[in-house]
């Protein structure tokens, strides 16, 4: 198991998201709130808010002493988060908030990043792929997990069926060799790992085709929201900023602590993924443009449960208001810290 954790950065970069802008006083050291936070996999520019939150003391100006918990392949942070041993987690998406209340486990999403899910199917190109209705019947290699998620609003929104179905092992190896082959992706990472290995590509953002689910949602317990509102408010809002800084100023100080993180990470990799984000509107887009990133509204999560209804893995009657709460979002927090 990783258990690779991030330390904060000595960072004298003038903190443009401090509290004190909003009229809070920065806290004492000594009256720091400690909060442990897992991520979804290993550290990465879609996780660059947190660590310019980290690297530039905005969850410190907030009276938090956050540390990041990596994820990895063997890491089950909503596991974790459901014990107690972390106190919040990036979800995936909107499955994990509709799986704790479908199993009565008590945690609850209080906001979300992505705004758009990346998750993407990758074609060659001129191999008639030009579009996700042209996939249908056609074998495609994607997770178990994927299977289990947005392959469910494949199915009913195009009319995929699970005899196209083929695994996916994330080796781009097979998808090279077959210019018939389709798979699963993430917009800001496995295109650009196959455009470098020299294909021409198509890429289809499932998000741009009416998959409505949120993505790296922020998660905690129901128990942290009722008994210490203004922690998570706090944590929230600092989140909010990081991810302000780090889209419209200078995310060098996360990068660092990214690359400090995941040696393996590169300066490219990053670029690129960062351009990425900026392009979909992955992060501030939709909703968030009016209401502030991390900005979520009823009518979306009534739209991905509808869907889900209709696929078969949840009851109709599941309490969404179980799911989220709307009370820490949606205030344009930070919004003025935007830089076009």
């Amino acid at each position: 198991m990783i258990t690779r954790r991030s330390f904060l950065a000595t960072s004298s970069l003038a903190l443009a998201g401090s509290l004190e802008r909003f009229g809070v006083a920065p806290a004492r050291a000594d009256r720091l709130d400690k909060l442990t936070f897992g991520t979804n996999w290993k550290a990465q520019a879609e996780h660059g808010g947190y660590y310019q939150a980290v690297a530039t003391g905005l969850y410190r100006k907030a009276g938090l002493d956050v540390t990041i918990r990596m994820g990895g392949p063997q890491v089950n942070h909503p596991q974790l988060l459901a014990a107690g041993a972390i106190d919040f987690n990036m979800g995936s998406s909107c499955f994990n908030a509709l799986n704790y209340v479908k199993s009565n486990i008590p945690m609850v999403c209080v906001g979300t990043v992505f705004q758009k899910d990346p998750q993407v199917l990758i074609a060659h190109a001129g191999q008639g792929n030009d579009s996700l209705a042209a996939m249908k019947g056609k074998p495609i290699m994607i997770s178990p997990t994927a299977r289990a998620t947005y392959w469910q609003f494949l199915r009913v929104k195009f009319g995929y069926t699970d005899d196209q179905v083929r695994t996916y092992t994330f080796n781009m190896a097979p998808f090279l060799a077959d210019k018939t082959a389709i798979q699963q992706g993430f917009v800001t990472s496995e295109p650009y790992k196959i455009g470098s290995a020299g294909a021409k590509i198509v890429v289809h953002l499932l998000a741009d085709a009416g998959y409505s689910s949120y993505a790296t949602t922020i998660e905690t317990s129901w128990k942290l929201v009722n008994e210490k509102p203004d922690v998570v408010q706090r944590f929230v809002n600092a989140t909010i900023e990081g991810w302000y800084g780090y889209l419209y100023g200078d995310g060098g100080p996360a990068n660092a602590l990214i690359k400090k993180d995941n040696p393996e990470m590169t300066d490219e990799q990053i670029a690129h993924s960062l351009a990425t984000l900026k392009k979909y509107g992955i992060v501030d887009s939709g909703d968030a443009e009016r209401l502030g990133i991390g900005a979520m509204i009823d009518a979306r999560w009534k739209d991905f449960h509808a869907t889900m209804v209709e696929a078969g893995l949840y009851a109709p009657d599941l309490d969404l208001k179980r799911a989220y709460t709307l009370g820490f979002v949606n205030k344009k927090h930070g919004i003025q810290l935007k830089k076009t």
